[in-house]
């Protein structure tokens, strides 16, 4: 089932949007939102009061990270041009709702082409709402700028969706997972993969509906975000989820994206 496409903008864009979304929720069926794989357990009050996640008019689902009480963190490509995004704000145990998106401010050095080609750019976006989050989303902290991970360093995602390929009954429910940096880590890109089946073979891994979600490091009493998840790949580099998860780390972009914050009126922590 896919979201419907027309009259982006419109009531009934807007309409069909509402429909839509309460049927997949009352099915569980998120069928784009296919995210951790391999049997990730649901994510802990530590990192579940940090995410949300946002659908869009095209059939998309992302997760996003509250840095403030009206301002998420996303990827870019979660929010491209044409289409309407709203935020998925129901409690857990009751009916969807869905809450207006007042502003998102993509990086301007964003480019989708080198993001299909798993090439590193900026996937960064900030969002504001129309209205604050609830009680039970928390502000997530950045790391700070001058932060770097190594191979062998522990990073867990947090992000919503189904926890086997294709299966959009499984969905919805933000899960988390401890992955292992792999490759060669720097300030543009940052690969992960599971410690166990190291890529090689189906594991932990983000895919669709983890677009967006928040990377944390655990250093002290509170996770920092050092990434957003931008891409995946299957075992070997072939096509799907479970083999390495690609992330795009906040040193390069913390600056604008502190800034943008600033502009709407939010100070980012710390």
């Amino acid at each position: 089932m896919r979201l419907s496409n027309r009259d982006r903008g419109g009531k009934r864009g807007l309409a069909a949007l509402l429909a839509a979304t309460a049927i997949l929720a009352a099915l569980g069926l998120f069928q784009r939102a296919q995210a951790i794989v391999g049997g990730a357990p649901p994510a802990t009050a530590e990192f579940g009061r940090f995410v949300v996640m946002i659908l869009g008019s095209s059939g998309t689902a992302c997760t996003a990270t509250a840095i403030g009480r009206d301002v998420l963190l996303t990827a870019a490509h979660c929010v491209l041009p044409g289409a309407d995004y709203k935020l998925l704000a129901s409690e857990p145990g009751q009916p969807p709702v869905l809450k207006t998106i007042k502003r998102i401010d993509r990086h301007p050095q964003f480019d989708i082409k080198r993001l299909f080609n798993h090439l590193a750019t900026a996937d960064v976006a900030v969002i504001e709402l129309a209205e604050p989050l609830p009680p039970r989303i928390a502000p997530a902290v950045l790391a700070a700028g001058n932060q770097t991970v190594t191979v062998g360093d522990s990073l867990v995602i947090v992000g919503y969706g189904v926890t086997a390929r294709g299966d959009g009954r499984s969905g919805g429910t933000a899960r988390a997972a401890t992955l292992a940096v792999t490759g060669q880590p720097g300030s543009l890109q940052i690969r992960l993969f599971d410690p166990e089946a190291k890529g090689l073979s189906a594991g932990l891994g983000a895919c669709a509906g983890d677009s967006g979600a928040p990377v944390f490091r655990i250093s002290g009493a509170t996770p920092e975000v050092v990434g957003v998840v931008s891409w995946s790949t299957g075992p070997n580099l072939t096509a799907g989820c479970g083999g390495l998860t690609g992330v795009t780390p906040l040193v390069r972009y913390r600056s604008w994206i502190v800034d943008t914050a600033r502009t709407l009126g939010t100070t980012v922590a710390p």
